[in-house]
């Protein structure tokens, strides 16, 4: 029996049927968590370009960028371990469809890009957290543990640095909304087994 743990930011947990997809396609899995850690890495560096003037975004961003990369890095080193090569994949809708919901006028896009950033990292937590209990590979499931800790860090960081630069009431109600679309877009499983699917 499987047991899924609620984080606070999201409105929903994962469901069983993605823990069972996921463990039937550890490979594809491992792959697309290689992608999903240099997106990060590449999602952090592009608040450093956008908003260069805003200093504790600036150094929060900066080591969750150079974090990022060493993780990118160690998934890399378990594809080599286990012979799968780096390849292209398509990705599911997850990213696309919350990256849509950004409003493209400043100061919004500054917060709905934070929240939407700290949504992505609470569900890789999560995610990570149920591979670390369930993956047949202990020696996997170990590194996927491991990981746990900083990707609830990052979240975190993404909220508060929210709340940091809008009025907690706004941000609030803006996650609610985010949030919301982040659960309505996993509702129905992707075919295809990724992190976010």
């Amino acid at each position: 029996m499987f047991s899924f743990t609620k984080i606070n930011l999201l409105c929903q947990p994962t469901q069983s049927a993605w823990l069972e997809q996921a463990l039937d396609n550890l490979d594809l899995i491992l792959l697309d968590h290689s992608h999903c850690e240099r997106k990060a890495a590449g999602v952090a560096v592009n608040f450093l370009f956008r908003y260069p003037a805003h200093e504790d975004l600036v150094y929060q961003l900066t080591a969750i960028a150079q974090e990022e990369l060493e993780h990118f890095e160690q998934v890399n080193q378990w594809l080599k371990r286990k012979n799968i090569p780096l390849a292209p994949l398509k990705p599911s809708p997850y990213g696309a469809t919350l990256k849509q919901a950004i409003k493209k006028q400043e100061p919004h896009r500054l917060l709905d890009s934070l929240l939407v950033s700290a949504l992505i990292e609470a569900r890789s937590h999560e995610r990570l957290g149920l591979l670390a209990q369930h993956c047949p590979d202990l020696e996997l499931a170990k590194f996927y543990r491991g990981l746990m800790a900083s990707e609830a860090r990052h979240y975190g960081i993404y909220w508060v640095l929210a709340t940091q630069y809008f009025d907690r009431t706004i941000v609030d109600l803006r996650l609610s909304e985010l949030a919301q679309l982040e659960s309505d877009t996993l509702s129905n499983l992707h075919p295809e087994p990724r992190i976010h699917s």
